[in-house]
């Protein structure tokens, strides 16, 4: 569902609609529609670890940072330290390559996002173009989609391990776009974490959260507070009332799977 927002944001609608002529929708994958537990605290660790040991000043590096950040931190004070170009790359290949490790770590025990099935089978049956844009390796995200059934939903996946910018940079979301054959007018993204609307706002494109679900909210700091003031369109708690927001039918939230 969508929340009010505050007395500096204009008034939003409490029950969003499509604005067809709506042509896709973009998915953020971890979280928003697969549940993988990944372990983002032994992810931090050893990327931090492992930065240390290519001279990064220990202590420097927050293990209350995303993997991104810590990468993107990492790899300009290599940078600047005057290192040369080959030890930036052999630290950039060693940290995907430990990160790229744990995280599939996960993906025995990953599985659908009650209401991701019948969600996305609503809007295929629409005709909407569907695509993923997602932080995890390319095994990791089609080994995901493939295991827990979804893959057959998205021709179209870009992750981290594909060529040019990641998330969240827009013009990752572009990219994605473009490949889909929909203009940023006519497209919608859907995320579960404040990394997803910063990465739809830059871009100019439609932005719908969804909070975490239950089974991975503990110690979580996304709310529909953040999300409405990070600008999103619409907050809703689970996959069915995004799925009604977008206007497609499913069963009660409470037997949804």
């Amino acid at each position: 569902m969508s929340g009010g927002a505050g007395t500096d944001m204009p008034p939003r609608d409490p029950n969003p609609k499509y604005l067809e002529p709506l042509l896709g929708v973009g998915f953020d994958l971890d979280g928003t529609l697969v549940l993988s537990h990944h372990d983002f605290g032994k992810m931090r660790s050893t990327a931090i670890r492992i930065a240390e040991q290519y001279g990064v000043t220990p202590g420097q590096l927050s293990v209350n940072e995303p993997i991104h950040r810590l990468l993107e931190q990492a790899r300009d004070e290599i940078h600047n330290s005057g290192a040369s170009d080959g030890i930036l790359y052999r630290f950039e290949a060693e940290f995907h390559k430990a990160i790229d490790a744990i995280e599939m770590e996960a993906l025995p025990r990953t599985v659908a996002r009650p209401g991701a099935e019948p969600l996305l089978q609503g809007l295929s049956d629409r005709g909407f173009r569907l695509g993923i844009l997602t932080r995890s390796s390319e095994e990791f995200a089609r080994g995901a989609l493939l295991g827990t059934g979804l893959g057959k939903y998205f021709p179209y996946l870009r992750s981290r391990s594909s060529s040019g910018p990641s998330k969240p940079s827009p013009e990752a979301l572009l990219a994605l776009l473009h490949e889909m054959g929909v203009p940023v007018d006519r497209a919608l993204f859907v995320g579960d974490h404040l990394i997803d609307a910063e990465c739809a706002v830059a871009a100019r494109v439609r932005f719908y959260a969804v909070l975490p679900d239950p089974s991975e909210a503990a110690g979580s700091t996304q709310s529909e507070a953040r999300f409405l003031a990070g600008g999103a369109a619409a907050v809703a708690p689970d996959l069915p009332h995004l799925a009604r927001q977008l206007g497609v039918s499913v069963s009660n939230p409470a037997t949804a799977t």
